[in-house]
């Protein structure tokens, strides 16, 4: 009787936050609070302690987000994650008001400053094409959390900015071409698919030599259109880069021998690239270069999210 009682009282619980309504509505069509995503942002107050959820109707929002540090806490839900499309086409040698280049960081279509924050069932988009350096998210806070997102773009696509910000991406899609994801925080990848396009470099992680962690991919899928041994695992932005592989499928496009040194035979001795498990034709460790590491079982239990995220343990979904 207690049991039945207990999954009727969960059921219950499941049901409310299944049907609260969000907080904002944003729609294209005036049918929400808002038309633009920017002005739900700025109608949050700052520093507010609970989530503001922000539910975004199908479109596409062609806007140059900010989510400012003070907007803590906030929640972007989609209606569609391949019809809610956030999306700006600026890219580095774009010029400014001044005439001056934009750079990679000023390229990005979407900024995150604000702590906590999380998506789910969007499209993040650069849509400026093989430009170079254009970046869909500059992902700069702490325990950020996306689920079941698209992270569209070439060079340099997804940008986890900040040494120790703490970042989460689970069930999500994520293409490009050189440095695709790239940056100095801690981030781990679950279940998310990697798509290679034409040639270059999955990631280019900056870990800095303070930082245990740096990215994390685990049951993740590589695929794309790129040719056979086009692209590589990862190379170093940063001397301490720190990148693993693990449990993920990794196909022939991948060359074999996995990792790049980015020209630096010092790097070598100072990056730490790991893999453990993984499968398919581009993941055989005989052909590896000889300065990656094969986890042990052993090893491969350090990865826990309390170890890599320090205490910060995000939703699982």
């Amino acid at each position: 009787m207690k049991y039945i009682l207990f999954v009727c009282l969960c059921m219950l619980c499941f049901s409310l936050k299944a049907s609260a309504k969000p907080d904002f509505i944003v729609a294209k069509d005036g049918s929400g609070n808002f038309k633009t995503v920017q002005e739900a942002i700025n109608a949050v107050p700052d520093f507010r302690k609970n989530t503001t959820v922000i539910f975004i109707k199908k479109g596409i929002y062609k806007e140059k987000l900010i989510l400012p540090a003070s907007k803590t806490m906030v929640s972007f839900v989609g209606e569609s994650r391949d019809e809610t499309i956030l999306t700006y086409d600026d890219y580095a040698q774009k010029k400014n008001v001044f005439g001056e280049e934009k750079g990679t960081s000023g390229s990005s279509s979407f900024y995150i400053y604000g702590s906590g924050f999380s998506a789910e069932n969007l499209t993040f988009e650069n849509s400026s094409g093989p430009v170079g350096q254009a970046v869909a998210i500059w992902a700069g806070g702490d325990k950020l959390s996306f689920n079941n997102c698209r992270f569209l773009g070439f060079q340099d696509t997804l940008y986890t900015y900040g040494a120790g910000n703490r970042q989460f991406y689970q069930n999500c899609y994520i293409e490009g071409t050189v440095d695709f994801i790239f940056g100095a925080a801690t981030a781990w990848f679950e279940k998310c698919t990697l798509y290679a396009k034409k040639s270059g470099y999955l990631t280019a992680a900056s870990t800095p030599d303070t930082i245990q962690y740096g990215y994390v991919f685990n049951h993740c899928k590589i695929t794309g259109d790129a040719p056979e041994s086009s692209f590589y695992l990862g190379r170093p932005w940063r001397p301490y880069a720190k990148t693993a592989f693990l449990h993920c499928e990794i196909p022939p496009l991948i060359h074999a021998e996995g990792w790049d040194n980015w020209g630096k035979k010092s790097n070598e001795e100072t990056t730490s690239y790991v893999e453990y498990k993984n499968t398919g034709k581009g993941a055989d460790p005989k052909k590896r270069v000889k300065w990656m590491k094969q986890l042990s079982d052993t090893e491969a239990k350090a990865y826990t999210y309390a170890l890599v995220f320090k205490g910060w343990t995000p939703e699982v979904k």
